[in-house]
């Protein structure tokens, strides 16, 4: 009998058995809740804790917003700032390209004035010597340039009395003397001279290329109507 008892418990024809807590729901319950309100005790005296730690007490707090408010201004003295750069920046490109403008004014008044002196110069050379009767030299000028070359200009005109007469033709010769190789040296340039035709006035210039070895002491400027010289002028090179 006891066999049969034991095998019916032991096997799937046993009878179900239910356990029930001994505690009833409303103390159950009643635990939860004092278990929820001590952990947001806790949870409030940890923050409040932390917060104390922090420093971030009303007074913090106050500093904070100070310290924000000061963020603020020092924001904007610096937008204001690098406002105020650009502007100055601006101003400054505005007056450097104006000082550039300026300088090349300068540069240009500076050339036209040389120009100016230069026309001035050679209109003072048309005014004719006194006494002086038709075809006349005038303002010979020749310089040595890198050792190799010769620069010439001269200007011819015709004087006051023959300013009524027919219109000149001749040719301009440039005889050139000076040493070669420790010897005296001549040469006209060109050789067969340049042709000259003018009513009142005529400027000439060019550069000629010298032979090697060659010092050139004397310029001499001489002007032909067929075989005969009507005017001539030197000048010396230092």
């Amino acid at each position: 009998m006891r066999f049969r008892l034991l095998r019916r418990r032991l096997t799937i024809s046993a009878p179900r058995v239910a356990i029930r807590s001994a505690m009833p729901w409303p103390l159950r319950w009643l635990v939860l809740a004092l278990a929820l309100g001590l952990s947001a005790a806790t949870a409030l005296w940890a923050f409040e804790f932390g917060k104390s730690i922090a420093g971030l007490e009303p007074t913090s707090r106050q500093e904070v917003m100070q310290l924000r408010a000061e963020i603020d201004r020092l924001r904007e003295q610096s937008q204001q700032t690098q406002l105020l750069s650009q502007t100055a920046e601006s101003l400054l490109t505005a007056d450097r390209a104006t000082l550039e403008r300026l300088t090349a004014q300068v540069k240009q008044l500076e050339a036209e004035n040389r120009a100016l002196r230069d026309d001035l110069g050679f209109f003072e050379k048309l005014i004719p010597a006194a006494k002086s009767d038709g075809v006349t030299i005038r303002g010979l000028k020749a310089e040595l340039v890198g050792g190799a070359q010769l620069k010439w200009q001269v200007l011819v005109i015709q004087a006051a009395a023959a300013r009524n007469a027919p219109e000149f033709k001749g040719r301009l010769e440039l005889v050139l003397a000076g040493v070669l190789n420790g010897k005296p040296w001549t040469q006209a340039f060109p050789p067969e001279g340049q042709a000259l035709q003018f009513r009142q006035y005529r400027r000439l210039g060019g550069v000629f290329a010298l032979p090697l070895n060659v010092v050139v002491k004397t310029v001499t400027a001489r002007v032909y109507e067929g075989q005969a010289i009507r005017a001539i002028q030197a000048v010396d090179l230092d």
